[in-house]
């Protein structure tokens, strides 16, 4: 399913017009115009899609750059901050996309930094719930045992909520004291598979998911099971991805389109020939005789 066919971003040529025309360029608050001259760098002025389609390369070859262009230009959802700029409004109206573009309200882009806050929000709940118990220990144990609370009475309305507590407190256990009176902590995961949770409760039946990076986090084994998830959203659930990765187990995807972001100008390429590729090819042949 394509709810985004194509993508189109600015020429060099139209980049460089509209700087020096801009009033914003000539003052001084300004050291950086990004996102102009990063994407035209390699002379990347339209993406085609499919349903899978990849985006490969290098550290600052734009990967993340055309992606979170991409994402704010379709104004899927979006949770964490992005690189943003004084500039990159004026980027997106020169960008294109489709007018017959349909992309469903769930459509969404998913970064690392949002697995790395899901994984945060994790342990802090379990901190939380943790550090509740520890008062309600000492409490417990001040309420049950403490000398001053030996035949404690009604004196006062003053002293209702207290008399009523030390009461409750000596009917129960301190166990069951714990158990009524905090949340049971989230179940613990493995770092990598927290982060295989949030991808697969995040991306539900037809939409488009703009995905950056996704093997941060995930064990090789996690990335084939990730990378099985999503060949399995697009041919049973409609859904269309995005995806910048380095990963071989993403990078092959069955069918997926890759575009090179190291090639000038970028082309489309096999996965088998793309550098990283190689690079662990070559690698396990010269250590094939140790397996």
């Amino acid at each position: 399913m394509l709810y985004l066919d194509s993508f189109t971003f600015p020429t060099g040529e139209r980049e460089t017009v509209f700087l020096s025309k801009n009033p914003k360029t000539e003052r001084l608050c300004y050291d950086s115009f990004y996102p102009f001259s990063v994407l035209s760098l390699h002379r990347l002025t339209r993406l085609d899609f499919e349903p899978v389609t990849i985006l490969y390369g290098g550290n600052g070859s734009g990967k993340s750059t055309a992606l979170n262009v991409i994402a704010e230009k379709t104004k899927v959802r979006r949770e964490s901050v992005f690189n943003n700029t004084a500039f990159f409004p004026d980027y997106l109206a020169m960008c294109e996309i489709p007018l017959t573009a349909g992309i469903p309200r769930h459509s969404r882009i998913i970064a690392s930094d949002d697995v790395f806050d899901y994984m945060l929000n994790i342990r802090s709940l379990n901190d939380g719930a943790d550090q509740n118990r520890e008062t309600l220990f000492k409490e417990y144990r001040k309420l049950k045992f403490s000398p001053e609370y030996y035949g404690f009475q009604l004196k006062s309305l003053d002293d209702y909520d207290e008399f009523k507590r030390v009461n409750e407190v000596k009917r129960k256990t301190q166990s069951r004291l714990v158990r009524d009176e905090t949340p049971g902590n989230v179940r613990v995961f493995s770092n990598g598979e927290n982060a295989y949770r949030y991808f697969i409760e995040k991306i539900t039946e037809g939409g488009l998911y703009i995905l950056d990076e996704p093997e941060n986090s995930l064990s090789p084994k996690r990335q084939i099971e990730l990378a099985g998830f999503l060949e399995d959203s697009v041919r049973f659930y409609e859904c269309q991805f995005i995806i910048s990765t380095h990963s071989p187990f993403f990078l092959a995807i069955k069918g997926a389109k890759i575009y090179d972001l190291d090639e000038d100008p970028v082309d489309v390429k096999p996965w088998t020939e793309l550098e990283n590729v190689r690079v662990y090819y070559d690698f396990f042949r010269k250590h094939n005789n140790e397996f």
